[in-house]
């Protein structure tokens, strides 16, 4: 690697800089790439259907493909790539597509590969005028669609893939790479610093490597607190404290607290609803209560979704637990 390559590989983004490269450097999903690469040494690759969440490895599954099944000098000829921040359209599908679909090329035996990311942006009638390219064109070129939701792609179109569900990725899986990425960029983080990092994912890697890297850029240590200030996400302790100013202080205080920690903070209540939520789990009411505050929470997420004002909706949530403060004590002098 020349000075050049390294100068262009270190301002890269983790998330590019760290892409699987082969189809061995992916990190989950052992069975859909085993049977790819059957597919591929069989000479039997199918029209293909990637689906599942962000961030899960699909990009990066049907590029690693593409580089076992093409070399570097064949790769811009043989794979037409197109994202959905390209015009996808009709008019792109019968032209670019189709042109590329329709020429075979001279030096080369096999197929060309299509790859359509993020397919379900599509419109409808681009994605009929597809199905008949693919029909038509099959012993030519193979295509590739990835999307988040399969319910966005036609079933005429369905129906001419193998489809693969890609899931979120688990802790396991994603730490040992995590690990790699901090080991090589010399990233200093605390246990609790990855665990917070593993917490936000969601399974998804994507989101994983971008919050290491802006709360490495912007605090000496990742720790706990320094990953959720970083994405504007409440802390534990936030959370905690709101809980106990809800369940313990009169309505006044509490709502005056919860305030000033949301400005102090720049924190939005649907953040803290859903840190409320799983927060509610662990505390040992009664299931009735539970029940009621649950209940009650959904319907101000509800409003919240719709354009609700956020300080009417915290005074709904503040009554709530008011509400389940009184149930509790009821309970309590009833026995």
């Amino acid at each position: 690697m020349g000075v050049q390559d390294e100068k262009k590989m270190s301002n890269l983004p983790w998330v590019e800089k760290y892409r699987p490269e082969t189809l061995q450097d992916l990190i989950s999903h052992e069975d859909i790439i085993s049977t790819i690469e059957r597919f591929i040494e069989e000479d039997h690759l199918p029209h293909l259907l990637f689906y599942g969440p962000p961030g899960t490895g699909k990009t990066s599954t049907i590029l690693a493909c593409a580089r076992k099944l093409y070399t570097p000098k064949e790769f811009n000829s043989m794979v037409l790539e197109l994202n959905a921040s390209d015009d996808r359209g009709i008019s792109v599908v019968r032209e670019q597509i189709l042109s590329f679909a329709s020429t075979r090329t001279i030096f080369k035996s096999g197929f060309k590969l299509v790859i359509l990311d993020e397919a379900d942006a599509m419109t409808n009638d681009a994605q009929n005028a597809l199905r008949r390219v693919v029909e038509k064109f099959t012993e030519n070129v193979r295509f590739c669609l990835i999307c988040n939701y399969l319910g966005k792609i036609i079933p005429a179109i369905q129906s001419r893939c193998t489809r693969f569900r890609f899931g979120p990725l688990s802790s396991e899986q994603i730490l040992p790479r995590l690990n790699y990425v901090i080991e090589q960029e010399q990233v200093t983080v605390t246990e609790d610093g990855r665990k917070a990092l593993l917490a936000l994912s969601g399974g998804d890697m994507r989101k994983v490597l971008n919050i290491l890297q802006s709360t490495s850029m912007a605090f000496k240590e990742v720790t706990e607190d320094n990953v959720y200030t970083c994405v504007g996400h409440p802390l534990r302790t936030d959370i905690t404290n709101i809980i106990n100013w809800m369940l313990n202080e009169q309505f006044e205080i509490a709502y005056k607290k919860v305030t000033e920690l949301k400005i102090a903070k720049g924190l939005a209540l649907q953040d803290i609803l859903t840190e409320v939520h799983n927060y509610i789990h662990r505390i040992d009411f009664p299931m009735e209560v539970r029940v009621h505050l649950v209940e009650r929470m959904s319907d101000v997420e509800l409003r919240l979704s719709a354009g609700a004002s956020e300080k009417l909706q915290l005074s709904a949530v503040i009554a709530a637990f008011a509400q389940a403060r009184h149930m509790v004590e009821e309970k309590v002098t009833d026995k």
